[in-house]
């Protein structure tokens, strides 16, 4: 029987099972994933990444992405600087380009296990997150105990922002599955609770769609400082603090792109059988 060789890493504690499907062969079900991922009886992750050769010779590789729940997504933030490091020391890069279902990622590192990705520009507009009906997406008119009046970002996946007082009294567990199930989001969405420490720092929990409470969720802390600069309480560049470690963010001013730097680590090597 043939066996199929994986790495495990993570992002501040956001973990991966990553296969390089461009030397072996492996069919992904939405039950094969669920079967991977499962903490207990399978492997254990919270999202399973494919690297596949993209048919375009100016992409390094073609990146897709399962939530433990065996549901494909469009992007994670700490997946790409994991998958990044990979292919940047494999290649013995300092710069390479990702081919994903939310568009062209660039990542990019000299050190040996911080890694910046470039996320691309937010999208904001009511319907490219999407939303199933026209809100301002500064202030949306939804509630959930004492989650109130999110702030709406696209970071190739779909994100509300909520501003609190204080993150670790929200009982996330509880509110993270109706929000994320809420009619409003056709597409389900990611939660993030936010506390603003100072105009540079922000502590954020999130609630990611298909998987539950994570460590660290790289597109939540983009949307996190886009949503901070739209409400004009942090600066385009602040670090965000999560329960896995913290993450630097910079929404640059210049060309509108979100910039997100952080640690990566590999927990081992193994093979299906």
């Amino acid at each position: 029987m043939t066996s199929i060789e994986f790495i495990k890493m993570h992002g501040l504690g956001n973990d991966f099972v990553i296969f390089d499907l461009r030397a072996q062969n492996m069919k992904l079900s939405s039950q094969v994933v669920k079967e991977i991922a499962r903490r207990r009886t399978g492997v254990g992750c919270d999202q399973l990444i494919s690297i596949e050769v993209s048919k375009y010779i100016n992409k390094d590789a073609k990146i897709r992405i399962w939530n433990a729940d065996g549901g494909e997504v469009e992007a994670c933030g700490n997946a790409m600087r994991c998958v990044g490091y990979l292919l940047l020391k494999e290649g013995k890069k300092t710069e390479i380009v990702l081919e994903t279902p939310a568009g062209d990622i660039k990542v990019t590192g000299n050190n040996a296990d911080r890694v910046s990705v470039d996320m691309g520009v937010p999208r904001t507009h009511w319907s490219e997150i999407p939303l199933a009906e026209e809100y301002d997406t500064l202030c949306i008119d939804i509630s959930e105990g004492e989650l109130k009046n999110p702030v709406g970002v696209s970071m190739g996946n779909p994100h509300v922002v909520f501003f609190v007082n204080d993150v670790d009294s929200i009982d996330l567990d509880k509110l993270g599955p109706k929000i994320e199930f809420h009619p409003l989001f056709p597409s389900r969405v990611n939660v993030g609770i936010s506390e603003v420490l100072g105009n540079n720092q922000i502590r954020l929990r999130v609630w990611e769609r298909g998987v539950g409470i994570t460590n660290a969720c790289g597109t939540a802390a983009c949307a996190a400082v886009v949503a901070g600069v739209r409400r004009k309480v942090v600066l385009r560049n602040t670090t965000v603090n999560l329960d896995g470690g913290s993450l630097e963010i910079e929404w640059r001013s210049s060309d509108n792109r979100v910039i997100m730097t952080g640690p990566v680590s590999s927990s081992f090597r193994g093979s299906l059988i």
